[in-house]
């Protein structure tokens, strides 16, 4: 259906009406939310959903939908209203469960929870960034396979606190550079914060902002309440051609409220029943809970439907015609176990690589096999093993490049790839020292709650890093991560656990950290330990006493520790544990053979040994930052080292007995 057929002018003034009631009345029966901002974007919403985005209420997950993303999503109840009104599956029943215990609304959009809802979205700035990440991912996937498999837009919606936190810097910048002109973000310069104006705080030339990024940028003004025009900016922002497009539409938190509109107060705090009712009065609507005339309701919804099967039916008919369909099609698979297995490389005895480089050597064997993987690094490409042989940059002019360079922008590289994962067709990639996994920590717990299927891949894994010092040396950072819910950690021993590592995390539902070494690291283990989290690699008699459990580069410590007390006369095994998260889902049997209960365990681990009291009361860590010196020397100076963890076992033995 072209754009030109639209809704009849009295339906849509209804739309309009509907969800401002709508965004008043839901946080009025929760106690709680944000409705000003709804308020005002209602006529931008409704323009969006009914005139420009390529969407299909009846098939949520049409490959070539355009995307939209509310990055301001404590406005969630305006994107909650739109799928209600466009027959996404939300019923009244669930606007009135808005930000209750199990509801479908709940109080900022969650992907994979509502229909319709692309990314989670609320810290602010994220919603942006995944929108970059899920443009690039478009891009790349029209460029290798064709406009007719791929060619969509994503919209964004952004407000001053999106456009304030630094992430948004980063990932305007890179979206500038770029190019990424299917790429719209609507700016809602409604000038207000929960403080107050953002006079306040903030004197930014947005404009002169964004152009300076290299995008192209339509200043709008005060079009807030003219459908057409609001029609004229986006499809000017959709045609446009070679650059991201924003869009800065001022508007007027709250309005039309004749008591709030453009008051701070009117962003989180919900309107009492008194002002709700003056405002819908001001409407000329009834002054009635979740008014939605089902007449209009109805019409939309059928609208909606036609519009949106025609537009997947004709995109179907042209994707059908593709040859590349069958390529295209492997890339939103998940990467075939077997296949990937088959290409992993084999590592001998003098395989004493740095699982940096294991990594790196991984991944260029099996890439055949991942045709959707784009990877790249924060300006560390070679450091951190994410350079991939015979695979193009990924730039402005090459957009079918799969190794893409972030730059020195964390921040953004990690919401990118979050932004990329949820897109689909795509198992991004990215890497950093794992230093700077506090840079990317907001989008690695969205990825962790969004299960985004993202891979971290973090290099110079421990004090290890050496002369660079505590500021490079990260100490407190495994047990950060391993502290995210739905994040799967893993620090492999040496470069067999690292391919098993790869091939776990191209499995796994949801995110992962690879947690890889700066240094060399002897081949000890067959990789085994990958599989359930953690394995036996080694004992040093028929009745070992004690048991060491080390990560990484300390598991080759425990195996040296292991022969030391052997010549003492104690019998000691030796256990890899390169993922405490893949271990606690294993089975109960199988976790007591691995650790039995009340015998002698120590861990081994060169950072804090925070957390290990969940497996013992014994551990060699490093509870303080570390120091500027050579690796091993650091490493020997802060305890990690072969006489600690022999006298930690003996005094661990001399404990229990």
């Amino acid at each position: 259906m072209p754009s030109s057929e639209k809704l009849p002018a009295a339906t849509d003034a209804a739309v309009v009406a509907i969800t401002r009631g709508l965004a008043m009345d839901a946080p009025l029966a929760a106690k709680s939310g944000h409705q000003g901002t709804a308020m005002a974007l209602a006529p931008l919403a409704h323009v969006l959903y009914s005139r420009i985005l390529r969407h299909h209420p009846g098939d949520s997950s049409w490959r070539n939908r355009d995307r939209f993303i509310l990055s301001g999503g404590h406005a969630s109840i305006l994107q909650y209203s739109m799928l209600f009104l466009y027959g996404y599956g939300l019923e009244i029943p669930d606007l009135q469960a808005f930000r209750q215990l199990g509801s479908q609304t709940p109080g900022h959009p969650e992907v994979g929870h509502t229909s319709g809802v692309e990314v989670t979205t609320g810290p602010l700035g994220q919603g942006f960034a995944n929108a970059v990440g899920m443009a690039i991912a478009e891009r790349n996937l029209r460029a290798r396979f064709g406009d007719d498999l791929c060619d969509h837009h994503t919209y964004v919606i952004a407000g001053d606190g999106c456009l304030m936190e630094g992430v948004s810097h980063e990932a305007a910048s890179l979206a500038g550079h770029l190019g990424l002109d299917h790429l719209v973000c609507i700016f809602d310069d409604n000038k207000i914060t929960i403080d107050g104006s953002t006079s306040l705080t903030c004197s930014d030339n947005v404009a002169m902002r964004f152009r300076s990024y290299g995008w192209n940028v339509i200043e709008a003004g005060e079009i807030g309440e003219d459908l057409d025009a609001l029609e004229n900016m986006l499809s000017l922002a959709k045609d446009h051609v070679g650059q991201p497009t924003l869009c800065i539409l001022r508007t007027h938190i709250g309005f039309p409220s004749p008591d709030l509109t453009d008051s701070h107060e009117a962003h989180g705090n919900p309107f009492t029943a008194e002002l709700t009712a003056r405002t819908k009065d001001v409407m000329g609507i009834p002054n009635e809970p979740f008014w939605a005339p089902a007449d209009v309701v109805n019409s939309v919804r059928e609208f909606a439907f036609s519009r949106g099967s025609q537009l997947a039916k004709e995109d179907q008919a042209r994707s059908a015609q593709s040859p590349l369909l069958s390529a295209y099609d492997a890339c939103w698979q998940q990467p075939d176990q077997e296949s990937v297995r088959g290409l992993l490389p084999s590592f001998d005895s003098q395989s004493n690589f740095a699982t940096r480089q294991a990594i790196q050597k991984v991944i260029e064997a099996s890439v055949s096999a991942v045709p959707g993987l784009l990877i790249g690094s924060a300006d560390l490409t070679g450091n951190t093993g994410v350079k991939v042989g015979g695979q193009s940059a990924h730039t402005k002019s090459a957009p079918e490049g799969r190794q893409i360079y972030f730059g020195i922008r964390e921040h953004a590289m990690g919401s990118a790839l979050v932004g990329m994962a949820l897109h689909g067709g795509i198992v991004p990639v990215g890497g950093t020292f794992f230093v700077f996994a506090d840079y990317m920590r907001p989008a690695i717990r969205l990825a962790a709650l969004s299960k985004a299927r993202c891979i971290f891949v973090f290099s110079h894994d421990s004090v290890g890093v050496g002369e660079d010092g505590p500021t490079h040396q990260p100490v407190e950072h495994l047990a950060s991560l391993r502290s995210i819910p739905g994040l799967q950690v893993i620090r492999p021993a040496d470069s067999n656990e690292t391919s098993l590592a790869w091939l776990a995390a191209l499995e796994f539902d949801g995110p992962t950290a690879l947690i890889l070494s700066r240094q060399n690291l002897p081949l000890l283990t067959d990789g085994s330990a990958v599989v359930h989290g953690a394995a036996e690699i080694s004992r040093s008699g028929k009745s070992p006493v004690a048991t060491l459990i080390g990560t990484g580069s300390e598991v080759s410590l425990c195996v040296m520790a292991s022969t030391k007390l052997h010549e003492a006369g104690i019998e000691t095994r030796v256990v890899s544990m390169p993922s405490w998260e893949r271990f606690e889902a294993a089975n109960s049997e199988f976790k007591e053979s691995v650790l039995p209960t009340g015998s002698v365990i120590v861990s081994v681990e060169a950072a804090t040994t925070f957390g290990w009291s969940r497996f013992t009361n014994f551990n060699v860590g490093i509870d303080r930052f570390g120091t500027s010196a050579p690796g091993s020397v650091a490493m020997d100076s802060l305890g990690i080292n072969v006489d600690n963890v022999v006298e930690t076992v003996k005094k661990a033995i001399a404990a229990k007995s």
